[in-house]
């Protein structure tokens, strides 16, 4: 009798996406695009910045699984539109086509993250001098 067990995800520990670190305890995370939350599990929706401040929203078609550039699906949401227009269109799309549930709260922490990235950084204003001794100091120097 052949007592051989027959390994279910045969993929499971090591794959394209896959990112192994030692350091925090041996973390696995996921470069896969449709990841959302970059830890290494079988959850899959996407987001990406688009041209212009705007969000893509890629998300898996139930149909044509064996052909990679069939089953994916984007929608574009404008960079000038509001923050949470947004995500309410994120929330909105991902209910209408009942896709995970699950993974609403991460998209649009993602989305935000996405939008938070793209804003132009503010530069840090001088050091003020404080204090009657800093001005008198400032005063002799100049």
């Amino acid at each position: 009798m052949n007592t051989a067990v027959i390994d279910p995800d045969p993929t499971g520990s090591n794959n394209a996406y896959l990112v192994k670190r030692k350091s925090g305890g041996g973390c696995q995370f996921s470069k896969d695009p449709y990841n959302l939350t970059n830890q290494h599990s079988r959850k899959a929706v996407g987001l990406l910045p688009a041209a212009n401040g705007g969000i893509t929203l890629i998300t898996k078609k139930t149909k044509h699984q064996n052909r990679p550039a069939a089953n994916r699906h984007e929608v574009t949401f404008a960079g000038n539109k509001s923050g949470p227009k947004v995500y309410k269109g994120i929330v909105n799309y991902t209910a209408k086509q009942n896709y995970r549930a699950d993974l609403r709260r991460e998209a649009v922490a993602r989305a935000s993250a996405i939008r938070e990235s793209g804003r132009p950084k503010k530069e840090t204003p001088e050091k003020k001098v404080r204090g009657a001794k800093g001005k008198a100091v400032e005063v002799e120097s100049s």
